[in-house]
């Protein structure tokens, strides 16, 4: 099983070290792991800062040292492993070498969760004038996610309507910024009661709570013929409901299964319920129904160079002309890994958490004479 890619903001280097000659990174546990693919199991205390003495081992590009890394929502599920990392294949042709000292993002299916990385420059974009390492690790995975599910499979066009799960997420924040480059869409919002007014702020026409409303019912009211598109990242008995409230012509596009997650460990009856709610459809149903489904993961394109790398000149543009900007919920330091994976898990955030090395010292304050 493929797992979600991980993104982060970082500076083309040399050589990077420790003070003491050691590099620090994420691995579940306290103990030293064998090699890649190595998982420890319980809950986030898990998770922790593990410091490798010497060299990173040879792999094919540069070597990175990271500034800032993306949360993305399964991690939580991953519990930070480093497993399924491998290098992918350099293209040929068309990828610009870096200098040492630019700064770049990252794009790789898992094992950035540390101070040094190395990387194929396949996987690495330049970073737009004035974006900060925070946005640049909050950047590529969702906004990708957002515009290609949007756009590429939506094919959002002005006057039509939007249903956004977890809105106030980090593809669900991109989602919104990027329904907005549109004229004229109605953009539908789940999220709990305390982040509606952020939800409304941001362009959101009508958030719903799901924990105290049937959105069903809540688009119905609004829309009763529903809505154009729906992005889905909940998977289970939401999919079908999400395919029901789509019009003709309607696009249901589902892109995860976070109602798997209900804890910081496994819950085999949440599991067990979702899958057997899960959705199915023949092509003869659809047929009649005309409406259609996509099922979109990322982490299955680490390979189409091309296809990537086009949709992010497309949101780097975007970005440039002030019309999307990645919003951070907050930044943590390697040591509080599992408060930040608690931050997400517990739905507290409202666009990217980010994980730091370190959080940057404060200058202590002079006194006044």
């Amino acid at each position: 099983m493929h797992s979600q890619p991980v993104e982060l903001a970082a500076r083309e280097v040399m050589k990077a070290k420790t003070a003491g000659g050691g590099r620090r990174g994420l691995r579940p546990g306290g103990a030293p792991v064998p090699g890649p693919g190595a998982l420890g199991f319980g809950g986030y205390e898990k998770v922790k800062v593990q410091v490798r003495r010497g060299e990173p081992s040879p792999r094919p590009g540069a070597r990175r040292a990271v500034r800032a890394c993306g949360l993305n929502f399964a991690d939580l599920r991953r519990r930070g492993c480093t497993s399924g990392c491998r290098a992918a294949r350099l293209p040929r042709h068309g990828v610009r070498r870096h200098r040492v000292g630019d700064k770049v993002m990252v794009l790789a299916r898992a094992g950035l969760w540390q101070e040094v990385v190395t990387v194929p420059a396949s996987q690495t974009y330049l970073m737009p004038d004035g974006m900060s390492f925070e946005e640049a690790a909050a950047f590529l995975v969702n906004y990708i996610t957002a515009y290609m599910i949007l756009f590429d499979f939506g094919n959002l066009r002005p006057n039509q309507s939007v249903l956004i799960h977890m809105a106030a997420g980090g593809v669900g924040t991109a989602a919104i910024q990027l329904c907005k480059t549109v004229e004229n869409v109605t953009i539908f919002g789940t999220a709990s009661a305390s982040k509606h007014d952020a939800l409304r702020e941001s362009g959101v026409a009508h958030p719903i709570d799901y924990r105290s409303m049937d959105y069903v019912e809540e688009v119905r009211k609004i829309s009763p013929k529903g809505v154009d598109i729906v992005l889905d990242p909940l998977g289970g008995s939401d999919t079908t409901k999400a395919f029901n409230l789509l019009k003709p012509m309607g696009k249901l596009i589902t892109y995860g299964v976070a109602n798997l997650l209900t804890g910081q460990k496994k819950n085999l009856m949440a599991m067990a319920k979702t899958w057997w709610n899960q959705f199915s459809i023949n092509a003869l149903q659809l047929l009649h129904l005309n409406k259609a489904v996509c099922g979109y993961h990322l982490g299955y394109m680490d390979e189409e160079f091309e296809l990537i790398g086009g949709v992010v000149a497309k949101l780097v543009s975007l970005y440039s002309q002030g019309k999307i900007k990645p919003r951070i919920d907050s930044v943590w330091p390697f040591e509080q890994v599992a408060d930040a994976m608690r931050q997400m898990q517990e739905k507290k955030n409202i666009g990217k958490v980010i994980l730091v090395p370190e959080l940057p010292k404060e200058e202590p304050k002079k006194e006044d004479n």
